[in-house]
């Protein structure tokens, strides 16, 4: 078995496009068979190199891995279509040379006109053949005096296309309806149609697992193996994916690319693990399954013709599992980058890395994606008692717990050192029989104190973390407040906004 995956590099890869080339993958990986990337660059004006390498390298943040292609080789290549053009020419001039093409010479304004009179009058948007029997001395002869010319194929007329889909069984489309498609334009490049065929057939691949929207091509092409009198793969068009309106997914829905998944702080295994299930099913009740659980499972026929809505609520719940399981130092390698950019850490070193192998995982456990730990990890790192007590809900509870204000800036400022569970909850028991409040009378002003912010992470997590973080010293982290001095900074605060 030989599969390809063949995007073009003209943005970012879509989701959808990225679930092809998973599908693709898992047939390969689950038949041993050979997975092959291919690049198709013809669009000359929208392909750029930057594009190309984004989609290598979201390919690999994937987990993907190919046996052939670009940036790996083959004896197959060259695996870009740009480098591909001197053998489209020689097929093109195969096809002509045997009858079975032609030179076109209509303009592009004739085209446009015969095809809005073709729908207006409910027929077939095909091409109306006007250069068909053009002698070809003539042809060639307007050729050579520089007129421009596509090459157009001879469909047969009158005749049924039958192949069998893998996912909807027998298709059949009668050649009455399809006009004589181009193969070269008339720069020289090559339509997709043509490449594609030629490019498939030459490397050989033998399943061809693409988007549903490449259904109507392939009567041409399955015309194109003939006319060479190449043997035609098995192909498995599978359904798109939309968008929670049942729309093709796109831009109005929000994140569309990979690319933007990843800068979100999605993890790989959990984006390629939904992915998988858009349209397939692994059988049994579960869906959390890494590549290669998913690869044993993988069957092309069990993929289903129903599209796959894309539901970013469910992705969140699956990279919440892949969270969870993650290790703390992998997290802390993730979710720096987002730290980083609020300004709170430099280039951490030991101290700072194990601080927050200490502190990252509980903020990541508690959230869809890695961009969100900052927002957990606030109180460390900007706290602010002014900023908090600027809320008029923070100021009024705080007003009526100032006893256990008082009460707390106190005890913590004892030589009782807070950095871990049992000293916190050793000073809450404390403030407690200072104050007789309890339960949230008693906590959540301690919180509102210590950490600026009315929720978070469980304050006997929390408050450790923030002694510990005070300890830093010239780690490459910002300057830390201890549990003392938060609560008489809050306890001053609260004071100096006294009516």
């Amino acid at each position: 078995m030989r599969v390809r995956f063949a995007p073009s590099p003209t943005g970012q890869l879509h989701v959808g496009n990225a679930r092809t080339a998973l599908f693709n993958w898992l047939l390969a990986r689950s038949a041993g068979g050979t997975f092959v990337l291919r690049i198709e660059d013809t669009d000359v004006e929208r392909s750029t190199a930057e594009s190309e390498r984004a989609i290598v390298e979201d390919l690999r943040w994937l987990g993907l891995d190919w046996d052939e292609g670009v940036e790996r080789g083959g004896d197959r290549g060259p695996y870009r279509q740009s480098e591909r053009t001197h053998i489209y020419r020689a097929h093109a001039v195969e096809l002509l040379s045997r009858g079975q093409a032609y030179q076109c010479f209509c303009p592009s304004e004739q085209l446009e006109m015969d095809r809005y009179t073709a729908l207006r009058e409910g027929r077939p948007p095909k091409y109306a053949g006007r250069c068909r029997e053009i002698p070809r001395a003539d042809a060639r002869a307007r050729v050579d005096r520089g007129e421009p010319a596509v090459i157009r194929f001879r469909v047969p007329e009158g005749r049924d296309v039958l192949f069998q889909d893998l996912v909807r069984g027998e298709v059949g489309v009668s050649t009455d309806v399809i006009g004589d498609p181009v193969l070269m334009r008339s720069d020289g490049t090559p339509a997709y149609n043509f490449a594609v065929v030629i490019d498939d057939a030459l490397m050989e691949i033998t399943h061809v697992v693409r988007g549903e929207d490449h259904i109507s091509n392939t009567p041409r092409q399955l015309l194109l193996y003939e006319a060479f009198g190449w043997r035609a793969p098995a192909f498995a068009p599978v359904s798109l994916v939309l968008g929670p309106d049942h729309g093709v997914l796109s831009k109005r829905h929000g994140a569309t690319s990979v690319a933007e998944f990843r800068a979100r702080g999605y993890l790989p295994e959990a984006f390629a693990n939904y992915l998988a299930l858009l349209g397939w099913s692994p059988g049994g009740d579960e869906e959390l399954l890494p590549l290669e659980e998913l690869t044993r499972r993988f069957r092309i026929e069990d993929v289903g013709r129903s599209a796959g809505v894309f539901d970013v609520e469910k992705l969140a719940w699956v990279n919440r599992h892949y969270l969870k399981q993650a290790p703390p130092d992998r997290l802390v390698a993730l979710a720096l980058p987002y730290l980083q950019r609020e300004g709170w850490i430099a280039a951490p070193g030991p101290a700072a890395v194990d601080f927050l192998a200490s502190v990252v995982p509980a903020a990541a456990a508690s959230v869809d994606r890695l961009e969100q730990v900052p927002a957990r990890l606030r109180f460390l790192f900007d706290y602010s008692a002014a900023r908090a007590l600027g809320d008029t809900a923070v100021r009024a509870e705080a007003d009526a717990a100032r006893p256990v204000v008082q009460a707390l800036a106190e005890e913590a400022a004892g030589d009782r050192p807070l950095a871990d569970r049992e000293a916190f909850r050793a000073m809450v028991a404390r403030v407690r029989e200072r104050t007789g409040q309890k339960g949230k009378s008693l906590l959540h002003p301690i919180r509102l104190a210590l950490t600026g912010e009315a929720e978070g992470l469980e304050l006997d997590v929390a408050v450790p973390a923030i002694e510990r973080g005070s300890r830093l010293a010239d780690s490459g982290v910002c300057r830390i407040p201890g549990a003392a001095a938060r609560a008489a900074a809050f306890r001053d605060a609260l004071a100096e906004s006294r009516p």
